[in-house]
């Protein structure tokens, strides 16, 4: 009984671990240090209720009040009147006729102070909203706002959506790999038993017949994959040529496959993926030539991260890669959530959604992934770096599938243009902007920062570029600041949009 990890030890957790993308801390008062008062309960209530439709929204997560930021317990100086009016702000400042997955809605006392603890599960069924019909999500320590693109989920969905939380029937802890789970448990809190640790990260909850451990501990820990999931695997087939045959052109040269628990199928996917990347040769900066990988290496790792964490694991199927001479197909079972589009992927805004939260809250809390939007914007930008054409991304019923290319992003004409330049040994960034001013072209700011696969509030590195390309002379400015502002107003755009760049050749 001791393995039971109480309410009061789970807050204490909480406390030690800090805020993040599935943890708040909100005060109880306001005002200067020396002269405190008690919040508005209204105020409070309306923390509540955003904090957990944003956890809801994402991977579910737990918000104290009466706790600063820093983790110190302040308490809740409040009657209990309004004490009670906080813990049904689940229910009063939710939108009408909408109930949160909640787990828990407790009042507690630690250190002799008074503190509530709510606590929600990764919404499977509808997008939750508030009063006011907004919609809002977590991401990473911040609430933003999100779209209502759909209420209700198809029924492949909600089922893929609450696989990973779903307690397995004769399931026991000595069924996972102890030796990895106890190092991945001194790592979240150091003593914490591997008993706690799965209760603390939600992977399992004590009932009368003991621990009951859900379907995400197993596909992450299990020690013998086989019993509790038969196609926890990564399928890797080498095509001879472009195009893959059928019947007696079948050109699969080889069809080899690894299996084991999520842990070990990021290890062998890779360690055996790079044994099928071809190399180039290249002269190097230190005159010397060097080997490399036509793929980078960091984009084709975490492509595959991507596949093995956001799957739909209710499909009994593998990932798939296929290893073409010009390019590489990454298959998951399972189609690109609803909440989430391929334009949203390509506009690399980091559109956040993850399929599996307990699986992705466990790989995020050990640094292992980031989540689609995000690891997809660093594909893109890795692919964009090594100057290769961008992945192309694709989703049906049935799969997600992502396609890294080997290929140039210049076309011949434009590597007669950067020939131009060679002398000059620009970086790949100068190189991305001096080719927006080919054949005479007029560039805008905005062209620069998408061409640097930037937003156009990162200024830093778009100074930085800019001002190596104009010192060199290779950038001039047509137009000054004030007069882009003036054609801007009369024009109605944005200043950024306003084209004040030319490339000069050497």
């Amino acid at each position: 009984m001791e393995d039971i990890l109480l309410l009061a030890d789970k807050v204490r957790n909480t406390l030690i671990l800090g805020e993040s993308h599935f943890r708040e801390f909100k005060s109880a008062m306001e005002g200067r240090l020396d002269n405190k008062k008690p919040r508005l309960v209204k105020s409070i209530c309306a923390d509540i209720a955003e904090a957990l439709v944003s956890f809801a929204n994402a991977d579910g997560g737990a918000i104290l009040i009466g706790v600063e930021d820093d983790g110190n317990i302040t308490g809740i100086p409040h009657s209990e009147e309004e004490i009670e009016i906080m813990l049904n702000a689940t229910k009063t400042h939710i939108y009408h006729q909408q109930q949160l997955p909640l787990n828990n809605a407790n009042k507690l006392i630690l250190d002799d102070k008074i503190i509530l603890y709510f606590s929600v599960n990764k919404g499977t069924t509808m997008i939750y909203q508030l009063p006011d019909g907004r919609c809002v999500r977590r991401k990473d320590k911040s609430t933003i706002p999100a779209s209502v693109d759909q209420i209700q989920f198809e029924r492949q969905e909600v089922k893929s959506r609450e696989y990973d939380s779903q307690f397995v029937d004769g399931a026991l802890v000595i069924d996972l790999d102890m030796k990895l789970l106890q190092g991945i448990a001194d790592q979240y809190i150091k003593g914490l038993s591997i008993e706690r640790y799965l209760q603390q990260i939600g992977l399992a909850e004590y009932a009368q017949n003991g621990l009951r451990l859900k379907r995400a501990a197993l596909l992450l820990f299990a020690t013998d994959i086989d019993k509790w999931h038969p196609r926890n695997q990564v399928r890797f087939l080498k095509v001879k040529g472009n195009a893959l045959e059928a019947g007696e052109k079948y050109n699969v040269v080889s069809d080899d496959t690894v299996k084991g628990n999520i842990f070990e199928l990021v290890i062998k996917a890779w360690e055996h993926l790079r044994s099928y990347l071809a190399y180039k040769t290249e002269f190097g900066a230190n005159s010397q030539f060097e080997q490399k990988y036509i793929y980078p290496e960091d984009a084709v790792r975490e492509t595959i991260l991507n596949a093995i964490a956001h799957r739909d694991y209710s499909i009994a199927n593998a990932i798939e890669i296929y290893i073409f001479n010009d390019r590489m197909e990454i298959k998951s079972p399972g189609a690109l959530i609803s909440t989430l589009t391929i334009k949203n992927l390509y506009e690399l805004e980091g559109s956040h959604e993850s399929r599996n939260s307990l699986i992705a809250r466990v790989l995020r809390e050990n640094n292992l992934m980031r989540e689609l939007g995000e690891g997809m914007k660093r594909i893109f930008s890795l692919m964009q770096e090594q100057e290769l054409q961008k992945p192309e991304l694709y989703s049906n019923g049935l799969w997600f599938r992502v396609t890294l290319s080997n290929k140039t992003i210049f076309t011949s004409k434009e590597l007669e243009w950067l020939s131009q330049f060679d002398k000059y040994n620009l970086s790949k960034s100068q190189t991305q902007i001096v080719l927006l001013g080919m054949g005479e072209k007029e560039i805008s700011s905005n062209d620069i920062f998408k061409a640097l696969n930037i937003s156009n509030t990162e200024t830093e590195k778009f100074t930085q570029e800019v001002t190596v390309l104009r010192k060199l002379g290779i950038l001039e400015s047509f137009k000054t600041s004030e007069q882009a502002k003036t054609m801007a107003f009369k024009k109605d755009k944005n200043k950024k949009d306003i084209p004040r760049y030319k490339v000069k050749l050497p």
